[in-house]
């Protein structure tokens, strides 16, 4: 058995400081480029505040943003061919509105996000996306602050599934200037 200095309370010196500074440093920039900031695409204001927020964000930690999109299923179902059309309509706006945020989410953060359309339940869609992928590592969220709430998804991930949850949640009140924004990324 070979011999082991007795660890000190003295600063290592030399190489091995630098080889564990080396070491520190690579694994910081290795979670700084898998930071994965996912963002659920809807119409509303908060969800564009949301996207600023992680795209800024992505940009400053040399992170990425994903975007996802959930078709809900049309309550349309008595003639398969026209609930098919309305469903081939909705994927085709989805994609639409996934391609423009996506040129405003590069302009921003500097990449090109990942794009996820999916077709279900928002809410289950986005905790069945979580699960799938591991890569995603922070979930941002817009939150209405007027009268009508801070929006249905938010309600659910914060009340009973947020045990389901594997990762932070970052809440972005739509009250937040572009300013503010930009100040806090």
């Amino acid at each position: 058995m070979a011999d082991v200095p007795p660890p000190t309370d003295r600063p290592m010196t030399g190489s091995a400081a630098d080889e564990a500074a080396g070491a520190e440093a690579e694994g910081k920039a290795r979670a700084r480029a898998s930071r994965v900031f996912l963002v659920v695409v809807d119409e509303t204001e908060e969800m564009r505040v949301a996207l600023r927020f992680a795209a800024l964000r992505a940009r400053s930690t040399g992170g990425k943003v994903a975007m996802l999109y959930v078709v809900e299923p049309s309550e349309f179902q008595h003639w398969m061919s026209v609930g098919d059309l309305m469903r081939e309509e909705a994927r085709t706006e989805a994609e639409q509105v996934m391609q423009r945020l996506a040129a405003e989410v590069n302009e921003l953060a500097g990449s090109l996000p990942v794009l996820y359309v999916r077709e279900g339940d928002r809410r289950d869609e986005l905790l069945a996306l979580l699960d799938e992928e591991p890569n995603i590592s922070i979930l941002v969220l817009g939150a209405s602050t007027g009268k009508r709430g801070p929006g249905p998804l938010v309600s659910a991930l914060t009340g009973k599934f947020l045990g389901r949850l594997h990762i932070p949640v970052t809440i972005v009140p739509d009250s937040m200037t572009t300013e503010e924004i930009d100040a806090v990324t």
